[in-house]
């Protein structure tokens, strides 16, 4: 694709919408040209020039002279539509729909091939941290054990207010809904599916293992209270939301988002408010940590950006490790340490437990920790009680 001649189509122009369409405007190095901008709401003001504004997709999916797509809606269903007719005409697609692209991920790379036209999604990950090109590029040869961090900033800011301002949880929440760092559907980013997303999109560029969402386990921190921050407290630990992936023994690989202790020597320990952290684990280069805002309207501009410069010099996934692994899957069977809290004590089967460490009880909340399997761990029904809520209580996995 001719470097100067990048013609954009946008689809939507909110919070990231408009982030990049300043990028662009400030930008002195890179040029791309918006030709068109598809919105829906036709009563909302736009600080923009009307001629470039529609309303029909028609105008800028069947405009000869736009080569580049940038989706950045919120809705997965109408993202997924056009990204299958854009890349159908032959149109390269730029994305930020970490919802889309997940529950979608396999026919997505069918459409690639059959089309021979890329799509590139960045920003659909962790915003302006660049996980997964280097993980298509810098690890392409460089084995992967393991790769995990704060992939959400709504919570990471949540438990950053309980943990370093004292706030309650139910303080912590109101006021990141206060600032607009709460999805509109708050359980996307309490219940860690907003995490686990960005994990299934990242397992197939780290370990060339695509699964669809539902094959993952997520729980979020939408049960934490303040006996759970008083546990973490008084062992000078912070409570973090973290997503996993680890290579297993069996071939298969651990991957999970759950809430998890971590103390000062951990690296994501002073990983606060909105900020992402990802620490990898490979064979060669060991540990490397990468930080930096994982949403917002320029971080993910950049991303965004990024992905369009790319697409000047004609670089494309090659999905590298999907095509030296064969048969990968998710594997529930290993050991976890876990704080298992409930109100009452009955709820939680003792029996399912490897090794019990410590049982505590009082009239209002129990707890027990102890090491258990993973795979009994999610099949229980006290993982779905509203009333018990699980830490794991540090990063080891181990095997029978």
């Amino acid at each position: 694709m001719n470097r100067n001649k990048i013609k954009l189509g946008v689809f939507g122009f909110g919070c990231v919408g408009e982030g990049l369409f300043d990028v662009l405007e400030n930008n002195l190095g890179f040029k791309a040209e918006i030709l068109k901008i598809c919105v829906k709401n036709k009563e909302k003001k736009r600080r923009v020039n009307g001629g470039r504004i529609t309303y029909d997709k028609k105008d800028i999916l069947d405009n000869p002279d736009i080569n580049v797509i940038v989706e950045v809606i919120d809705n997965a269903k109408d993202a997924y539509e056009i990204v299958v007719e854009a890349l159908s005409k032959g149109k390269a697609v730029v994305s930020a729909n970490k919802k889309m692209i997940a529950e979608n991920l396999p026919e997505l790379l069918l459409l690639q091939d059959k089309y021979n036209t890329p799509l590139l999604y960045e920003a659909a990950c962790c915003a302006s941290i660049p996980l997964v090109r280097n993980f298509e590029e810098y690890y392409d040869n460089d084995l992967l054990n393991s790769f995990s961090g704060i992939m959400n900033g709504t919570t990471n800011y949540i438990l950053t207010e309980i943990f370093t301002n004292n706030k309650t949880y139910q303080e912590a929440l109101s006021l990141a809904q206060s600032k607009g760092y709460v999805e509109r559907n708050p359980a996307l980013d309490l219940e860690g599916y907003d995490s686990k997303y960005k994990l299934t999109i990242l397992l197939t560029h780290a370990f060339g293992v695509t699964v669809k969402p539902d094959e993952i386990f997520n729980t979020g921190i939408g049960r934490l209270n303040n006996f759970d921050s008083k546990f973490a407290f008084e062992r000078k630990c912070k409570i973090k939301l973290i997503a996993r992936a680890q290579k297993l023994n069996s071939g298969g690989i651990a991957a999970f988002v759950m809430p998890e202790l971590v103390n000062e020597t951990n690296e994501l320990y002073a990983v606060d408010d909105v900020f992402n952290g990802i620490v990898t684990e490979s064979s060669f280069a060991d540990k490397n940590i990468f930080i930096g805002k994982g949403a917002g309207a320029f971080p993910t501009a950049s991303a965004v950006l990024s992905d369009i410069s790319a697409l000047s010099y004609n670089y494309r996934y090659e999905y590298k490790k999907k095509n030296q692994i064969a048969n990968g899957f998710i594997d529930n069977n290993f050991f976890v340490d876990v704080y298992v809290r409930s109100a009452d004590p009955a709820i939680i089967d003792v029996n399912a437990f490897e090794e019990i460490y410590e049982r505590y009880y009082s009239k209002e909340d129990n707890y027990l920790t102890g090491k258990i399997n993973f795979d009994k761990l999610i099949k229980s029904g006290w993982v779905n009680d509203s009333e018990v809520n699980i830490i794991l209580l540090n990063n080891k996995i181990t095997m029978l």
